[in-house]
C-alpha cells in the first residue's frame, strides 16, 4: 500500500508535472495543490457509500429519563448510521428508526407514541421520541469518518479522519485514489478531464458493487433426485 506522497508522485508522472517532495512543507504551491486535491479525493470517497472498510460497531447505555445522547461521547469517529442495524442488546428488541422529520413531528404532537422506541439523529445527538428505560444497551453499525491510517516504517497505526503526514496511507483502494486525483488535477489546471472522470466513476461504482453483500449462500447439503445433473460438494469439519 502506497502512502499519499507516493500516490501524488505517481500521478505527477502520469500528468507530466513536477512531483511533490513534501506535501506539508508549506513552501510550494504545487505541493499545496496536490495536498488539497488528495484530501478532496479521500473525503469524496468517504461520502460516496457504505464501504466495508469503514463499517464499525458501536454501543451505548441508556439512562433513566434521558432522551438525548451525544454521539461523540461513545463514538468519536462516527460519520453516519447504517440503517436497520440498531438493536437493544438486552432483550433482542429492535429499535424502530431512524424516523423522518415528518414522522417525528406527527407522532410527537398529533398521535400517541407507540410502544416501540423511535429516534432521529440531529445536531450530533441521538434523540429518542420518548425516554427509553434505564440501563439498556443499544448496539448499532455505523460508517466511520476515517480516510487514512497513520503509518511509518514497517507499521500501520491508528486511523485518522484527515491526512497529516506524507506517510499516511489511504484506507481506500489505491487505484481509486489515483484515478480520483488525476481528474481533479486536470480540472484544477483547466485541462480536459472528461475521459479520466468517466474512468474514475466506472471504477468507483464497480469497486463499491464488488464489496456489497450478496444473497446468503447456503452451505448445507441437500439430497438430489436420481438423474439430476448437478454436482454436490460435501464439506466436513476436521479437528
Amino acid at each position: 500500500m502506497k502512502n499519499i506522497l507516493a500516490i501524488c508522485q505517481d500521478v505527477a508522472g502520469l500528468v507530466a508535472t513536477q512531483p511533490p517532495q513534501n506535501l506539508f512543507s508549506g513552501n510550494s504551491q504545487q505541493e499545496a495543490v496536490f495536498l488539497s486535491l488528495i484530501k478532496d479525493t479521500l473525503d469524496s470517497l468517504l461520502r460516496f457509500g457504505d464501504w466495508p472498510e469503514l463499517t464499525r460497531e458501536g454501543a451505548f447505555t441508556t439512562r433513566q429519563n434521558h432522551s438525548n445522547y451525544l454521539i461523540a461521547d461513545f463514538c468519536p469517529d462516527f460519520f453516519c448510521l447504517l440503517n436497520n442495524t440498531v438493536y437493544i442488546k438486552d432483550r433482542a428488541e429492535r429499535v424502530v428508526g431512524a424516523v423522518t422529520p415528518e414522522q417525528w413531528m406527527r407522532e410527537k404532537y398529533l398521535n400517541c407514541p407507540s410502544l416501540n422506541l423511535k429516534f432521529k439523529i440531529q445536531g450530533g445527538l441521538i434523540k429518542f421520541l420518548t425516554p427509553p428505560a434505564d440501563n439498556l444497551t443499544v448496539v448499532f453499525q455505523y460508517r466511520a469518518n476515517t480516510t487514512v491510517w497513520e503509518a511509518g516504517k514497517n507499521f500501520v497505526g491508528r486511523e485518522k479522519a484527515e491526512a497529516t503526514s506524507n506517510t499516511d496511507i489511504p484506507v481506500f483502494d489505491e487505484f481509486l485514489v489515483r484515478k480520483g486525483l488525476i481528474w481533479r488535477w486536470l480540472k484544477r489546471n483547466g485541462m480536459d478531464y472528461a475521459e479520466e472522470y468517466d474512468e474514475y466513476e466506472k471504477a468507483l461504482r464497480s469497486r463499491l458493487a464488488a464489496n456489497s453483500a450478496v444473497g446468503d449462500i447456503c452451505l448445507a447439503g441437500r439430497l438430489l433426485d436420481e438423474g439430476a445433473k448437478e454436482v454436490v460438494i460435501h464439506a466436513a469439519a476436521t479437528n
